[in-house]
């Protein structure tokens, strides 16, 4: 952008960027406006209002879009590519079946969450509990005296908690652009709290609201074997496949660690090529690749049947990642006119910290407008000045990351569309979802920010 002087002050700027934020949240909840075209909107508007010459308006516009999506639309995208390969193979029911045969029957809820967290990585929240589901609903009437929500909410939350905190998916790759976060780093973090985070806020849960709430198992999919390859892969091959992108990935933060230390030459070219190798995007094309050579042409799935499995499941993403280069369209915005910078002095002025900050400001959007990717991605735009120019180590910009997507998914209730997919999916009015899923979502929120606000604090310690 070309040499320009905001002559705003600071309560102007602060007035606009609420103004901002409420007239996005009136579009999309009182009028229906779709987020993508609302937040373009919204963004062209906040440009004018704010000052920004018109004639550098589409830069900035067009700036704030492309960046964001260089960052996400690869990594969203692999991710969904690799997701079907699996769901479609069989593997994910081959691992789900695998799991409770090893666990048994009574411990059948805890092992159906343990296949959602593997199949979560690559999977986003909808898809993966739809796929899920069917294999759900056959064992829970197996043990026909217990409620549907034994084994299905220890699988929602699953799903939900890596969609929330885990890269690949959409919110958590946001915000660690917005942050200029370590992807690596806010990915080990997310894996150190992903479990212990669903035991309390997933698996506890159900069983709690299992035994609270007595749903019949519901006859929505009939026989889950029904659509099931004969000749599923080995639940090795589905395991090894999800372990190779964290695997790649660590291995680049390793390694970046390493080398700011000292310890080894990351001029030397076998460090550059294995730290090549644990980029994200590379990660996941590697493990896309395999997957389509395992699961796709070594089973028989070859041409032009192949190329239209693995282009099926680009257009349940495609929303997805327009309305995330959206939101760092409007993040471009709130930037480049100065309301972000002024949002962050606001701040620093308040004495609250940022990671507080950061976690209140997607949770209040979250509750006003519904979707968890645009309240992270908003209060990402609105929270990342501070980051950026605050006195902050990469560990720590990791756990802002975290704890502004604990923020995003706070008390999911009607105004967000995965209350009504959990709720119809599992035969629950609404005033059960709310106490069950509202509640689940709610735990699950506070519990994952006190979980990141530990490690917080013990980085700020050392």
């Amino acid at each position: 952008m070309e040499d320009w002087t905001q002559t705003l002050g600071a309560a102007p700027l602060l007035g606009i960027a609420v103004g901002a934020v409420a007239l996005l949240l009136v579009m999309i909840i009182a009028f229906r406006v779709h987020a993508f075209v609302a937040l373009i909107i919204v963004s062209v508007l906040t440009a004018i209002v704010s000052g920004v010459p018109t004639d550098q308006i589409i830069d900035v516009l067009t700036d704030g879009f492309g960046s964001t999506l260089a960052g996400v639309a690869l990594l969203v995208a692999l991710g969904a590519m690799l997701g079907r390969l699996i769901e479609h193979s069989g593997g994910a029911k081959a691992l789900a079946d695998r799991l409770i045969g090893t666990f048994g029957e009574r411990r059948a809820p805890f092992a159906l969450g343990i296949a959602s967290l593997l199949l979560g990585f690559p999977m986003f929240f909808d898809a993966g509990l739809v796929m899920m589901l069917p294999i759900i609903f056959a064992v829970a009437r197996r043990v026909s005296a217990r409620s549907v929500l034994t084994f299905g909410m220890p699988s929602a939350a699953a799903f939900s908690v890596m969609h929330v905190f885990l890269p690949p998916h959409p919110g958590p790759v946001a915000a660690s652009e917005f942050y200029e976060a370590n992807i690596g780093l806010v990915l080990l973090v997310g894996l150190v709290i992903a479990y212990p985070l669903w035991h309390v806020a997933g698996y506890m849960w159900g069983l709690f609201v299992g035994r609270r709430h007595l749903i019949p198992v519901p006859t929505l999919f009939g026989d889950v074997d029904e659509d099931q390859p004969t000749n599923p892969p080995r639940v090795l091959t589905i395991v090894l496949l999800l372990l190779t992108p964290m695997t790649l990935i660590l291995l680049n933060t390793g390694f970046n660690t390493l080398a700011a230390a000292g310890v080894v030459d990351d001029g030397d070219l076998w460090v550059q090529a294995l730290m090549f190798l644990g980029n994200t995007p590379i990660a996941l094309l590697i493990t896309l690749v395999l997957a389509m050579i395992v699961l796709g042409y070594r089973r028989g799935e070859q041409g032009t049947a192949l190329e239209k499995l693995v282009d099926s499941s680009l257009g349940p993403v495609a929303s997805v990642i327009l309305i995330t280069g959206a939101g760092g369209m409007f993040g471009g915005v709130l930037q480049a006119s100065g309301i972000g910078d002024a949002i962050a002095d606001s701040l620093a002025g308040t004495g609250m910290p940022v990671i507080l900050a950061a976690y209140l400001i997607a949770a209040a959007i979250r509750l006003a407008q519904g979707s968890a990717t645009v309240a992270l991605v908003t209060a990402a735009g609105l929270a990342g000045p501070a980051v950026i120019g605050g006195d902050f180590n990469e560990l720590q910009v990791a756990c802002i990351v975290l704890a502004t997507a604990a923020g995003s998914v706070i008390a999911s209730h009607v105004n967000d569309s995965g209350f009504w997919l959990v709720g119809r999916l599992m035969d629950m009015d609404v005033k059960t979802t709310l106490k069950v899923w509202t509640m689940q979502q709610t735990l699950q929120s506070v519990v994952g920010f006190a979980m990141v606000l530990v490690i917080y604090g013990a980085v700020s310690l050392v």
